[in-house]
């Protein structure tokens, strides 16, 4: 039962909210006001344009273009500060703190974006990515101070307090003297999943809110546990980046290398709900499609995990495990090395009867080992022809000019991309490491090796130089060798983010000292506290594939089930009941049904089909993750939660190699609140721990 001074604090808040509504209601109608006077500005500049265009001179016109681009310019950002101000009218503020400077105390409200009153001229609610924000996330009631543009500001906190407010009501309404109070994330946290990810503001943790303001690192490397909230993280972490850097960095400048389509749906209206622009995203396969000029035919990552799962072959486990190792690398390295020093042969060249010492050849070629072979060979002949004019005081005729560049070009031993990359490994004395996969293609393994010699060797162009930001999520699928690409091609800051512990390939997995290897100047750290899944489930989940590091959230929930059935039939009869029971209760959005292999995933969802409505099989080319029942591998699962979830098929024959016991950690740390596992025969042993 509420206090009478608690009492007392809500109707002062409640009568806070209204005052709030209806300045923004104000400055709505005036905004309103404004953008009718734009456009009416607009039109009358462009009809006298129009009228008087046979009057006006050329710098006239000039001057007049250029004022109604700047009436539209205008116009849209009032526009734009619109639309925030209508998100605003649905949650104003989710925090408060009262700041006391030399007697005087004001209260700071924080909400998801600015507020400054025009017609009062003051700011009510400050964007929670303001320098004077960064104390609500920070700093206990008692001293504090932040960095404003004006220089330090020192002062107390003597109150901080949260909310969940929904249109006109404050649903919840909390006082801490400590730092994001752990009730509102419990509250949260409870609650049932979405369609997408979620924005964090209102429960940024800390140690979270210190990764999203470092705005120093080169490379943030993040190393975070299963459901410790690092891809959003991240991203809150590029809205706070363009929000701090606004003058020079825009969405179009970032870039996320993104696992799947169907993640890259998930995640994408995050920015958005921030007040920023969607940004770019690309998969690593698109962009090797796009390094290698689309001439080369290779398998993706979607496959080769499923050839790993289906087949078990050793060879290729043998292949991977090579090709993922910092010593892989550095082999690379030699042989590209051994490469440029003996694929030109200069030798003495008489051009017009004058002397080309195979010397000065040599030197040239050298000097220009950074351009692409073309490009290197034109700008040796062009270079040796000027030499020929400033030693001889000779211009070279059109016919001799051919003979230079034809003679030149003879001194390369050139053979194709391929012949080079596939003689890496006969010079190794390794020739079975090279093997192609289906229909000719490249494996997978074989790509960025092979871009990377490209880059060594020929150079690279790409449509991507201008990011000024990378984003990497999933960090520990990928490998040294892929780092190395993404180093030479991006010079930009990154930030990488990912979790050791949750690699579906465990024979092409990098950690973050691997990573930072390869990423020089690259700073690390760590999130150990998992926020997703109750206790039970994380529990659970640590038998599978233990993690000291790991600290769980405390809310509780139902404890995960392993259900014995005798029969394939009796399984599915068990799967079907729990996807009805998920449906009919509607206190939960999503269920995820997460198989080992594509095929498995398959026949489940086939036996599923035409009973359900909201049903869906997600696969390699899906490319939305919506509500209800969602059929997919642990795979394609990864970095998505569900509020509940079902593994079939957890027996000791379908889960027995570190590449399952990964996979199966995964898929068990993908729920949220319930967890089933079902199994005919003997279950796996990963259930009951090592």
């Amino acid at each position: 039962m509420e206090n009478s001074n608690d009492m007392d604090a809500r109707q002062a808040e409640r009568r806070h909210l209204d005052d709030i509504h209806t300045r923004i209601d104000t400055n709505l109608a005036e905004l309103d006001r404004r953008l009718e006077a734009y456009s009416e500005d607009i039109q009358a500049q462009k009809e006298y344009l129009w009228s008087s265009r046979d009057e006006m001179d050329h710098i006239e016109k000039i001057s007049a273009r250029e004022s109604i681009q700047q009436a539209v310019m205008t116009g849209d950002n009032a526009l734009s500060r619109r639309k925030k101000l209508e998100k605003l009218q649905q949650s104003p503020y989710f925090g408060r703190f009262d700041f006391v400077q030399q007697g005087s105390v004001k209260p700071i409200y924080i909400g998801i974006h600015h507020f400054h009153d025009d017609l009062a001229g003051e700011s009510r609610v400050h964007d929670w990515r303001a320098p004077i924000a960064s104390m609500f996330y920070e700093v206990e009631t008692g001293p504090a101070s932040y960095e404003s543009p004006e220089g330090h500001v020192a002062g107390e906190i003597t109150l901080k307090r949260q909310f969940r407010i929904k249109g006109d009501e404050i649903e919840l309404m909390i006082d801490s003297d400590v730092h994001v109070v752990d009730d509102v994330l419990q509250e949260e946290l409870s609650r049932a999943s979405d369609e997408g990810m979620k924005n964090i503001v209102a429960t940024i943790q800390r140690d979270q809110n210190a990764i999203i303001r470092n705005d120093e690192a080169q490379a943030l490397i993040i190393q975070g546990v299963a459901g410790s909230g690092k891809t959003s993280i991240a991203l809150h972490r590029i809205a706070y980046l363009l929000y701090r850097f606004k003058d020079n960095l825009s969405s179009e400048d970032i870039l996320i290398i993104s696992p799947n389509r169907v993640f890259s749906d998930y995640i994408g209206n995050v920015l958005p709900e921030l007040g920023e622009e969607t940004v770019n995203q690309i998969g690593m396969e698109d962009l090797a499609d796009e390094l290698l000029d689309g001439q080369y035919r290779f398998e993706t990552f979607f496959e080769q995990t499923t050839t790993l799962l289906e087949k078990n072959d050793e060879t290729m486990k043998a292949r991977l495990r090579y090709k993922a190792s910092p010593e892989f690398l550095d082999d690379l390295d030699r042989y590209a090395g051994h490469i440029e020093a003996n694929r030109f042969s200069a030798e003495d060249l008489w051009i017009a009867r004058r002397l080309v010492p195979a010397w000065l050849l040599e030197e040239v070629f050298r000097k220009h080992r950074h351009l692409p072979t073309n490009e290197r060979l034109k700008q040796v002949s062009w270079e040796i022809e000027k030499k020929i004019g400033n030693q001889y005081h000779y211009d070279l005729e059109p016919e001799e000019r051919k003979q230079l560049k034809e003679a030149i070009k003879n001194m390369l031993r050139q053979s194709t991309l391929r012949e080079t990359y596939k003689g890496f490994y006969d010079w190794l004395e390794l020739p079975e490491l090279f093997k192609p996969a289906s229909r000719g293609r490249l494996e997978y393994a074989d790509v960025f090796p092979l871009i990377y010699l490209k880059m060594r060797l020929e150079g690279i162009r790409s449509s991507w130089r201008n990011v000024k930001h990378l984003l990497i999520d999933e960090m520990q699928d990928y490998t040294p060798v892929q780092y190395a690409v993404i180093g030479r091609l991006f010079s930009c800051k990154k930030t990488i983010l990912g979790d050791a512990f949750q690699s579906v390939n465990p024979y092409s997995a990098s950690k973050a000292d691997e990573i930072r290897r390869v990423m020089r100047q690259s700073r690390c750290v760590t999130l150990n506290k998992s926020y997703r899944s109750s206790l039970q489930i994380t529990r659970f989940a640590q038998r599978i594939s233990p993690n000291p590091d790991l600290e769980p959230i405390e809310r509780h929930g139902q404890e995960p089930d392993v259900i014995r059935c005798r029969t394939r039939k009796e399984e599915m009869a068990a799967i079907d009941a729990m996807a009805r029971d998920f449906l009919q209760g509607g206190e939960h959005n999503t269920l995820g049904i997460l198989c080992k292999t594509q095929k498995q995933a398959k026949k489940v969802f086939e036996a599923l089909d035409g009973q359900f409505d909201r049903l869906q099989l997600l696969g390699e080319h899906s490319h939305a993750f919506g509500r209800g029942i969602i059929v997919c591998t642990a795979h394609m699962a990864k970095g998505l939660e569900f509020d509940r979830v079902i593994v079939p098929d957890a027996t000791v024959r379908h889960y027995a190699t570190e590449m399952d016991r990964n996979l199966l950690y995964v898929a068990c740390t993908r729920a949220m609140h319930r967890l089933v596992l079902t199994h005919t025969g003997s279950p796996t042993p990963f259930l009951v721990g090592d």
